[in-house]
């Protein structure tokens, strides 16, 4: 089971101080039959004077998003307002945001979602943000989920509806979804595990094995996933140490596994936009 408190660290978002100062954002529980497949539930509202830009390095996770763009009084149809289905992110996300809105976000484990649709690999979903009702078509007479989700003021009652909406669809039982789970929680919290090879050691199965297994439930290969919790921890910790001296780059890399600051250096300039050491000094990507 799950832990069943979300977690609170701020692990990929860029800036989250800036963030944090320009929306509410919070995190939720989901409903005990849920904890084991989701992260959690995050929530985001705004009311901006000037255009914010948001920016993500995503997690190796689907998630199931509910929005609207447009005054939090208005009715949700006369807001821009959409359901969708979005898969692993491969590079930096952006998303602007301006005047008002809200989006109630489910974001599931990696290797979590496919028992919520059994009749697709996660792979499908990869690079690609689809309408939710191809991925959970809603039957005759069902209630409107973006006016349960969005109109509500209460977080309780947008927690309430994201839990009713998931349960209708799943959890369909799967073996395999939890071994995939089960890796990557390895990955994400052993730092030993810093090459494929290792985790195909320690978990029993073959590279090949391995492969087949994360193109199907989680979406990305191992590799992939391995790389981006080490690009997501250095930036934490570039994001906690801006003294003028900045972190130790070259320890860093060492304790995350690479073979030298270059490597490091290269991966997450290549992922957040620019070096480093520019962005422990807070500057802004272009």
């Amino acid at each position: 089971m799950a832990d069943s408190a979300p977690r609170r660290d701020m692990r990929g978002i860029v800036d989250p101080a800036e963030l944090l100062a320009r929306v509410r954002f919070r995190r939720h529980t989901p409903a005990p039959e849920l904890r084991p497949y989701l992260e959690h539930y995050w929530l985001i509202d705004w009311n901006l004077d000037q255009p914010y830009v948001s920016r993500l390095v995503p997690h190796p996770s689907v998630n199931v998003v509910f929005q609207r763009y447009g005054p939090i009084g208005a009715p949700t149809a006369s807001a821009h307002a959409s359901a969708e289905v979005s898969g692993i992110g491969h590079g930096l996300f952006t998303q602007e945001l301006a005047e008002s809105g809200r989006v109630c976000g489910a974001q599931f484990r990696p290797g979590g979602f496919r028992p919520f649709a059994p009749a697709w690999p996660v792979s499908v979903w990869t690079g690609r943000r689809v309408p939710a009702a191809g991925v959970f078509p809603q039957g005759p007479g069902s209630p409107d989920p973006l006016s349960r989700m969005l109109s509500p003021d209460a977080d309780h009652a947008r927690v309430a509806a994201l839990d009713a909406f998931l349960l209708a669809h799943g959890p369909v039982p799967d073996p395999a979804a939890d071994r995939a789970m089960e890796l990557v929680d390895l990955i994400r919290t052993d730092r030993t595990v810093r090459r494929v090879s290792r985790l195909a050691a320690s978990s029993g199965l073959s590279a090949r094995s391995l492969q087949r297994l994360f193109a199907s439930h989680v979406g990305v290969g191992p590799k992939w996933v391995i790389l981006r919790y080490r690009v997501h921890e250095a930036l934490e910790r570039a994001d906690a140490a801006r003294a003028p001296e900045g972190p130790d780059w070259a320890g860093i890399a060492a304790e995350l596994g690479y073979s030298d600051q270059a490597h490091l250096v290269r991966d997450f300039t290549a992922t957040v936009g620019v070096p480093p050491t520019a962005y422990a000094r807070g500057l802004s990507a272009p």
